[in-house]
């Protein structure tokens, strides 16, 4: 494995939908967790959250410099429209799509991957904490 290959999980979640949301992600470097953050986004949908974790997570990943990176998440729709594969249609979405591919482009390997619930534990965690404690 690389040494500069890290991983980051990324989950959002909305109680309600709309309702009260969070965020999180998790930052991993050879195996080990390095890197952890959560927060309360208010009302929002759970594709805004879902959103907002890979944004945070990418703001992380640009200000410490780091270029060679896979982002795992849960949120098949996001996923697929960050890969290409799917339009984004809601004018919403569109403005974080917009703002996620910016942060992409100033990194020099990406890949988003779509992954299970049970694969993505941590970060879910994550945002179930933040919500559980509004």
């Amino acid at each position: 494995m690389n040494k500069d290959f890290y991983e980051v999980y990324t989950d959002g979640g909305s109680r309600g939908n709309p309702g009260n949301s969070a965020y999180a992600f998790v930052v991993r470097h050879l195996n080990e967790e390095v890197y952890s953050s959560a927060g309360y986004l208010g009302i929002a949908t759970n594709n805004k959250a879902e959103y907002q974790g890979l944004l945070h997570g990418l703001k992380h990943v640009v200000s410490e410099q780091i270029q060679d990176v896979k982002f795992y998440s849960d949120s098949e729709l996001m996923v697929k429209q960050i890969k290409g594969e799917y339009k984004v249609k809601d004018k919403d979405l569109f403005e974080l799509f917009t703002q996620a591919k910016n942060l992409i482009s100033k990194i020099n390997k990406f890949e988003i991957i779509h992954v299970r619930r049970e694969k993505n534990k941590q970060a879910d965690l994550l945002v179930n904490k933040t919500l559980d404690e509004i």
